[in-house]
This record gives C-alpha cells, structure tokens and sequence, in this order.
C-alpha cells in the first residue's frame, strides 16, 4: 500500500507543503481561511458596536463573502494553481515584511474604528454614501477578480515564478498593476461602506503603502522578469493613466 505524502509535515515549510497539496486539501485550506475572516469581521465590527443592529456590516460582509465563494468555487475549476498562490503570506524580502508590519495598525484600526463609531455616533453619514461604498468595493472585487483571471501567477506576495512570463494585455495594458488599483478601491471604501468618516483617516494609509510596495516590487520585476522593461515602454502607468 502506497500513504501518500502529507502536504505539510514538521520538517518542511508552510511555504513549500501549499505547493504540493492536492485540490481537496487546498479546499480546507481556502474554506479555513474564508472561516477565519468572518470570525475576524464579526470581532471587529460587532464588539466594538456593542449591537447586532449594524445594517452596513452586515452588508459589507454579504458584499465580501458572496462573490468570494463564486470566485472559489470559479478558480478551484479553472486555476487552482492561482489559488495555491494566494494562499502564500510569507514575503521573502525583508523590503516587504517591514512594509506589513508597519501598515498592519491602520489596517486592524481602520476595520475597529467603525464599530466604535456605530456605537458613539461619532458620524453623521447618509445611507447614499455608504451605498457608493459598496459601490466602489462591488468595482475593485471586480477589477480584482479580473486581473486573477487574465494572470495566474498574481501571487499574494512577490516572487518570480520560472515559467511565469508579462501580462500586457486587457487591464495590464491600462495600468501595470491593476490588482493594486482593486486593492485600494476595495480598502479605501471600507470605513464608509461600514458607516464611518473617521476610520476613513487610517484607511487612506493603505495608498502610500502600496506606491512604497510597487517601487520596490518593480525592482525585482525588472531584474527578474523576462521583458518587464520593455513592458515599461508600451504600458508607462503604474496605477493611474496620466498621472503616475
């Protein structure tokens, strides 16, 4: 009787054991991590709010969770090599770990701050704004989505995969990182779709964030990515046409 090899064991990495699971086993995974995010919002949201009573988290997390088990149910299919590489959170350049390290207390702040806001009544917001929120996270999901369709290798950490090669078509002929451009549509919507003006504040730290972690993954791109220099020339933008 062959035992087939376990996808982690205690002498190899987190890391190394995701690239050799087989798809039920990165199901668990995905599913395990989808559990953890909504234990992690019904903790942010609702004790800091000291209520059940808090219609847009409620939608907020109807907006996130609905479409992500579409996409996995989409890419477990398609591409789960994809998800194999989302599920990947340790960054190998120390550029990058100091970077998360340093954003990680806008990002709790500016997912608590809300709750207590819902609580205190620290803003008057109108139900249009939140609702152009929502609006604004439905287009970044999409703009993400999008981009893990047309690139598989759009990994959640940076690294250069050896058959990896340039995306310059469809978003990546717009902008060179579109996944950056949902990422801060999705973030900087967040503290208002969840009702708040003043969590807005920590959640608008996420942009100079990410201009720092494109600089330095640019870097690495051009050393390491066949034909990333003259995709340069053809797509001149990194995230806004015209301006940068």
């Amino acid at each position: 009787m062959v035992r087939r090899r376990k996808w982690w064991t205690p002498g190899r990495s987190y890391e190394e054991g995701l690239k050799t699971m087989s798809r039920s086993q990165l199901l668990k995974i995905v599913v395990s991590r989808i559990v953890l995010v909504i234990l992690m919002f019904m903790l942010f949201f609702f004790l800091p709010a000291g209520t059940w009573d808090y219609w847009q988290a409620w939608a907020y997390m109807g907006l996130l969770l609905t479409p992500m088990f579409f996409a996995l149910a989409y890419f477990l299919k398609k591409d789960p090599e994809l998800l194999e590489r989302r599920m990947r959170m340790r960054e190998q350049r120390s550029e990058q770990r100091r970077l998360i390290k340093f954003s990680s207390f806008f990002f709790v702040l500016a997912y608590i701050l809300p709750g207590f806001d819902r609580r205190f009544g620290w803003s008057d917001m109108a139900p249009g704004v939140v609702i152009v929120a929502d609006i604004c996270i439905v287009l970044g999901y999409f703009i993400v989505f999008r981009v893990m369709q047309i690139n598989s290798f759009a990994s959640r950490v940076i690294e250069i995969a050896s058959e990896q090669k340039v995306i310059d078509t469809d978003l990546y002929a717009i902008v060179r990182h579109p996944m950056y451009v949902g990422a801060i549509l999705l973030y900087c919507a967040s503290p208002l779709a969840l009702g708040s003006y003043w969590a807005a504040i920590p959640g608008l730290v996420i942009i100079p964030v990410l201009v720092a972690r494109i600089m330095d993954e640019e870097k690495v791109l051009e050393k390491e990515l066949p034909g990333y220099l003259e995709y340069k020339q053809k797509t001149k933008y990194r995230l806004l046409p015209g301006i940068w």
